[in-house]
């Protein structure tokens, strides 16, 4: 069953297959449910009317739920990606089609135009996951490679007041290491803050297994928004960007940690302290805390950064920007500019800080650099080159750090748009600067 789950979904046979059949399916329903040679040209006609009606609905019915999502229901803080939107036409248009043919149609005609509705809609579903990049493959999609990652062993954990490690200047293992990282999970408890969270997942380096254990740098990582922290180890690929890095680094690379700050697939704290949850309680203090005493890392928090993708990464600048003496650097990858809950400012203001605006805005990334300099610390932002909002969010953020001190790189990512992608195409780079940022040539 192994090949079937190492399928990939974003490319290769699958991928085209798909392709093949939806566009199949596509020319099906659009071909009129009658003989031609049957029927009348006006009829003909007519079905090319109907055809234009149905594409012509499909825009509309897409644009206006995505409308009443954004704006009413405040399910995303941001309109949902263009390409994302125009691959839905296609499966709601099919299925327009199917149903107007059903009237016109034998039973066999019928399921054709069923089949080949579902082929489109498949189609459509298999492009919108292109482009976020999330489940590359059927194991992805399934979660079967998550359900076998072990819970972090007492073997793995820091022995009650142990050393953190040797220095890792210098250092050099001890026997051999293993080719590869190892995954774990475990639970952080939201002890001070409250919450009942997801697990974790943590990635361990090769270096972590020597006997000679070095003191490793941390790396906190945070997914996006719907999400959770499994994202980062299927559309974030984790495990092998810091497997390439650290077997071009001798073993050693961060101890990453991925917790959940938002508890549940569609739950939204924003990384703030508010109405709605304590998670800046949590990221800044339960889970440093729970890392500090149950990882055998490095505790010099200026060798400790935080990431993330999306609401990740605007929550990684929030915690970089409020928490700088817990988290020294900050990668962001296609940040907002503000956390945000719904695309209307007041609405997010209103759900977290009811009668308290100033509150809301005092906590905001722009505001803290508008008052506080931080010439120790570094900022890493990418955006992808088709996301014009998020590469807006970028060049404001960027503008803002370096007025405020931070040293910053900022990179609109080619070819990519608000996808996995912008993190994919720059995460050694950007584990490149933080090696910099912390006086380290790995």
């Amino acid at each position: 069953m192994d090949w079937l789950l190492d399928i990939r979904l974003t490319d290769g046979p699958l991928y085209g297959t798909v392709l093949v059949l939806g566009m199949g399916g596509a020319a099906y329903l659009l071909v009129p449910p009658w003989r031609a040679a049957m029927v009348p040209v006006h009829r003909v006609r007519a079905w090319a009317v109907r055809i234009l009606i149905a594409a012509a609905a499909a825009f509309a019915l897409v644009g206006t739920v995505h409308w009443a999502l954004i704006n009413i229901f405040t399910i995303f803080p941001e309109d949902l990606p263009d390409p994302v939107l125009l691959w839905l036409v296609p499966g709601v248009a099919a299925l327009l089609l199917c149903l107007l043919r059903l009237p016109r149609t034998s039973w066999g005609g019928r399921g054709g135009g069923v089949l080949a509705a579902l082929l489109v809609v498949l189609l459509s579903a298999i492009q919108i996951n292109a482009y976020f990049g999330l489940n590359r493959t059927v194991s992805d999609l399934l979660g079967t490679a998550l359900a076998r990652i072990p819970v972090l062993e007492q073997d793995l954990m820091r022995h009650p007041g142990g050393p953190d490690g040797v220095p890792l200047q210098g250092w050099k293992p001890q026997g051999e290491l293993p080719a590869g990282g190892e995954l774990r999970k475990s639970t952080i408890p939201g002890t001070l803050s409250g919450m009942n969270t997801r697990d974790a997942y943590i990635y361990l380096p090769p270096a972590y297994f020597a006997a000679n254990r070095p003191a490793l740098p941390v790396l906190v990582l945070v997914a996006g928004q719907p999400g959770g922290p499994a994202d980062w180890l299927t559309g974030g690929a984790i495990r092998g960007h810091m497997d390439s890095f650290a077997a071009a680094h001798g073993g050693v690379s961060p101890v990453v940690v991925i917790p959940d700050p938002n508890g549940s697939q569609s739950a939204n704290t924003m990384c703030m302290d508010s109405r709605i949850a304590k998670a800046d309680t949590y990221l800044s203090q339960d889970v440093p805390q729970w890392i500090g005493s149950t990882l055998a890392v490095d505790t010099n928090h200026s060798h400790w950064a935080i990431g993330g993708f999306s609401f990740g990464g605007t929550c990684a600048v929030q915690m970089g920007t409020r928490h700088p003496e817990i988290y020294a650097d900050v990668l962001a990858f296609s940040s907002e500019a503000e956390p945000a809950i719904a695309k209307e400012r007041q609405k997010t203001i209103d759900a977290a800080f009811p009668g308290t605006p100033d509150e809301f805005t005092r906590q905001t990334p722009l505001e803290i650099m508008k008052h506080q300099r931080f010439e120790s610390h570094g900022m890493y932002l990418t955006a992808g080159q088709n996301d014009p909002e998020f590469v807006a969010n970028l060049q404001t953020l960027a503008a803002a750090a370096q007025g405020a001190g931070f040293t910053v790189q900022a990179h609109v990512v080619e070819h990519t748009g608000h996808s996995w992608d912008t993190s994919s195409k720059r995460f050694a780079d950007a584990l490149q600067f933080l090696g910099s940022q912390w006086g380290m040539q790995w």
